[in-house]
């Protein structure tokens, strides 16, 4: 089956947009391309915590659903570099959102 038919199957918008982000540092790293395009080393440097093989792995599943664009650059060493498409781009409302909770709910905590 198809990655988009399994989306589909879900056939529930929030379930969908759940298994699109799962993942630890799928968030953080569309936040970190929110700016722009970026090298893996960039993103690495700005996630220290993330093991390489791992960002490697959620860099791959939000470009094979269609959420970032993968461009390599036929050079020696290669060149690769990572930019939102327009469907990831259009995530950074739900994005600031989250951000914008999420100050809210350490206030909340700071508070209690």
């Amino acid at each position: 089956m198809k990655r988009s038919e399994e989306l589909l199957a879900i056939n529930c918008p929030l379930g969908i947009t759940q298994t699109v982000i799962a993942g630890k540092w799928k968030i953080v790293i569309l936040w970190e391309l929110k700016d722009g395009v970026k090298r893996f080393n960039q993103l690495n440097k700005a996630l220290p915590q993330i093991r390489q093989g791992y960002l490697a792995q959620q860099l791959r599943q939000l470009e094979t659903d269609g959420i970032i664009h993968r461009e390599v650059y036929k050079e020696v060493p290669p060149k690769v570099e990572y930019s939102l498409t327009e469907v990831g781009f259009n995530f950074v409302k739900v994005l600031d959102s989250m951000c914008a909770w999420g100050l809210d709910y350490i206030k909340f905590l700071e508070a209690n």
